[in-house]
């Protein structure tokens, strides 16, 4: 039941008094959902080394740390073919935009830790994945050389960014067609069963392991329940 309410965008605290138990409890049975969930992800890229995937999308989810002057990212890999998620990883970034400069003024300058999270994703999923893969990103320009040193022989397509439109929380866009549409669906999905990143809610992020927990969670639900 737990697990039902966490994949299904319901607070901690909406989920202690649903089920008429102390919010610690429910932050330990988080926690305890979360190892089984990363074991079985393991698992799950460990069977795929018999097949391994041969088209393969990859994106960053932007949300944030209590404020949106502390932002983070989440970079995501996805199987086109079954649009299961393969992997992930939160990074704390710096703030971009017009929110830069007020970002620096009160918090300091804050590193970026985007490229280190996107080779430990890769890290985490190459054995998985076919060496000849089609690997499909954005323009931004961190995906190349990440991609140059662990699939050398991939084909490698990047697509210019588009606007989002109101459906799907802005992750799905204003396209006629697509190329990205997988793991923009995907986003979407992220965004609506995962309370933390709802656009303009006040369940924010205190703590970036607590995120990666939900994510777990939410992915365990996604793969093996929501897509059957």
């Amino acid at each position: 039941m737990t697990q039902h309410l966490l994949a299904s965008g319901v607070s901690m605290r909406r989920i202690a008094k649903i089920l008429k138990i102390h919010r610690t409890t429910v932050k330990r049975k988080m926690d305890f959902l979360a190892k089984k969930a990363k074991l079985k992800q393991h698992s799950f890229l460990f069977s795929l080394r018999k097949s391994p995937i041969t088209h393969l999308q990859i994106d960053d989810l932007i949300t944030i740390e209590h404020t949106k002057l502390k932002p983070l990212s989440v970079s995501v890999a996805v199987d086109v073919k079954t649009r299961k998620f393969l992997g992930f990883q939160v990074s704390r970034i710096p703030a971009f935009g017009h929110l830069a400069e007020k970002s620096i003024k009160k918090y300091g300058r804050r590193k970026s830790e985007l490229k280190d999270g996107l080779t430990t994703l890769f890290e985490n999923i190459y054995q998985s994945i076919d060496q000849e893969v089609i690997i499909e990103t954005d323009e931004h320009k961190l995906y190349p050389p990440v991609v140059k040193k662990y699939f050398p022989q991939a084909i490698h397509n990047q697509f210019k960014g588009a606007k989002g439109c109101v459906a799907g929380q802005g992750e799905l866009k204003k396209l006629y067609y697509d190329p990205l549409f997988v793991i923009n669906h995907n986003f979407a999905m992220l965004r609506a069963n995962i309370n933390r990143l709802v656009r303009r809610t006040w369940c924010t992020t205190k703590d970036p392991k607590m995120l990666e927990k939900h994510l777990f969670i939410y992915i365990d639900y996604h793969n093996n329940f929501l897509l059957k």
